[in-house]
């Protein structure tokens, strides 16, 4: 169940447009993480001098809260935050949606990369609102506890 969890988790990651990220001296904000091909980690874009940038600089613990009905992924991930430097990883996952926030665009210097490497997350995967409809329903009729998806830890 873990393997095919944690290839759920990745799937539905991808196509998660933002999600909350923390860290202990960093409060949740909303962030669009990136999810790369054979890479563990999730990576985001940030600006100098931001709580998240200074957090990822002292290596602090983090943690990127996922709650979509859209890709019906409920995830709690916690890593550790890092700042990366890598122009060629910020190539692969620089958008327009990222440009928006940098008046110098690709090349501002303000631009920080920020990559949590996770270490244990729990996971609920839905099967969508109709089947959940179906289970709360069956749920009332029958008195037992709803199947509406499948939930697990796991550990990276």
């Amino acid at each position: 169940m873990s393997d095919q969890l944690r290839k759920m988790l990745w799937t539905r990651l991808d196509d998660l447009h933002a999600g909350m990220l923390s860290a202990p001296s960093a409060p949740p904000r909303p962030m669009a993480q990136t999810v790369l091909d054979d890479d563990t980690n999730l990576w985001f874009i940030t600006a100098e001098g931001t709580d998240i940038a200074e957090a990822a600089a002292k290596g602090e613990p983090g943690q990127f809260i996922a709650a979509c009905p859209q890709t019906q992924l409920y995830a709690a991930i916690d890593g550790t935050l890092s700042l990366v430097s890598d122009p060629e990883k910020l190539d692969q996952i620089w958008s327009p949606f990222a440009a928006v926030w940098f008046d110098e665009g690709r090349d501002d210097s303000d631009i920080r990369l920020v990559c949590l490497t996770p270490s244990e997350a729990e996971v609920w995967v839905t099967d969508g609102n109709a089947k959940s409809l179906f289970e709360f329903g069956r749920a009332a009729i029958t008195g037992k506890t709803p199947d509406v998806g499948d939930h697990g830890k796991l550990t990276f």
